[in-house]
């Protein structure tokens, strides 16, 4: 830690806050594994998912997409000059994995029962089986990706080196995974045709799910590296300085194109299914805010702040469109799920189940801060910068 470091008030902020979600989040915990889902919760028969699947799941494998991407872009691609992103994304995305297995223990009425279609009974022909076998698969392979940096700070060098030559292997095996359950994760609701609304529901689900995966990659790694920059710039060495910008306008542009892409595969959706009608209502309102103001929009903003090189622009960007997957997921999973069901019978989370997807979000937010400070993830350890 540095001196200035050393000499920050104990009670700054950020600790009473994340005291305090921590302490409720506890609090919480306890309700949910003494009482059941039935005392923390607002789900039902007609709403058996809420927003621990709609958020938790369904969001944070979305934002975890950036480990992925910037791997796949350096080591497959040969994007070198990426290269100082890699960590930071794959220890996001490790991160985000973790805690989305984390938060199914709350979801599941059983938690205890998790992996039992692996060992017990076989499920081979469900998507959930498939979702569930690629994340465990892919949190391990993240888990290893992410390794060499915990091995440096703890001096094995020789296990280091090990990881490292697996490194190609490991990022073909990462895309190949997450291509699988982030569209396998849309195609779970192609079973409810009746129950999502016809401008949200529609056959190309699962590539809409996949294409806003790599949106989302792209975006966290640039909100992730600005958030790093302002917090955590005296952990960063002159490379990571020196790259910060060609990261940012780099992915941007990427981002750009392909938010392009999907705003076009969207507007063929609707043509395909002929829901023009819908977009009259107030629905299709709401489905042309999330296209027109968290799809056409920031790709247009991304264009315009890799044209006139406007860093703040990138950030706000990158911000807005990670908001906007945000929308998409939980208008999939809750907001136009049950559409015509009666106002009574809707689902709205429970005070607890949003207590406990901030208390999931403020260990994510710990656990990545004790992480930077300590191991070489933004900056190169000194006995492996010829590497």
């Amino acid at each position: 830690m540095s001196h200035d470091a050393a000499h920050k008030p104990i009670m700054s902020p950020f600790v009473i806050v994340t005291g305090i979600l921590l302490v409720i989040g506890l609090f919480i915990t306890v309700m949910r594994f003494t009482g059941g889902l039935a005392a923390t919760t607002n789900l039902s028969d007609y709403n058996p998912w809420g927003i621990w699947i709609g958020f938790d799941l369904l969001v944070g494998v979305a934002l975890a997409a950036g480990g992925y991407v910037t791997s796949a872009a350096v080591y497959i691609f040969g994007m070198k000059r990426y290269h100082s992103a890699v960590r930071p994304a794959l220890l996001t995305g490790f991160l985000g994995y973790a805690l989305v297995v984390f938060a199914l223990h709350y979801d599941v009425g059983q938690p205890w029962r998790l992996p039992y279609p692996f060992i017990m009974q076989s499920g081979t022909t469900s998507l959930l089986f498939e979702v569930g076998a690629c994340v465990a698969l892919y949190l391990t392979v993240l888990f290893i990706e992410f390794t060499p940096a915990p091995l440096e700070w703890l001096g094995f060098k020789k296990a280091r080196n090990l990881v490292v030559k697996l490194t190609m292997v490991l990022t073909i095996f990462g895309v190949v995974l997450s291509t699988l359950h982030q569209s396998s994760l849309g195609a779970l609701y192609l079973i409810a045709p009746s129950k999502l609304h016809p401008l949200w529901y529609s056959g190309y689900l699962p590539v809409f799910f996949f294409v806003s995966s790599v949106v989302a990659g792209l975006s966290m790694v640039i909100f992730e590296g600005s958030l790093s920059f302002r917090y955590f710039k005296d952990k960063m060495d002159e490379a990571h300085m020196r790259d910060k910008e060609d990261v940012a306008f780099g992915f941007a542009k990427a981002a750009s194109f392909v938010l392009a892409g999907y705003f076009a595969i969207k507007v063929i959706g609707i043509a395909v299914d002929n829901n023009w009608a819908y977009l009259a209502t107030g629905y299709g309102a709401w489905f042309l805010v999330e296209l027109l103001g968290f799809v056409a929009l920031p790709a247009f903003l991304y264009a315009v702040a890799v044209r006139d090189r406007s860093m703040t622009l990138v950030k706000y960007t990158a911000g807005w469109t990670v908001l906007g997957i945000v929308v998409n997921r939980l208008n999939v999973s809750l907001i136009a799920f049950n559409w015509h069901l009666p106002a009574s019978e809707r689902y709205f989370p429970h005070w607890m189940e949003i207590g406990i997807s901030l208390f999931i979000v403020t260990i994510g937010v710990i656990a990545f801060r004790f992480i930077v400070t300590r191991m070489p993830v933004l900056y190169e350890h000194p006995d492996y910068e010829a590497h």
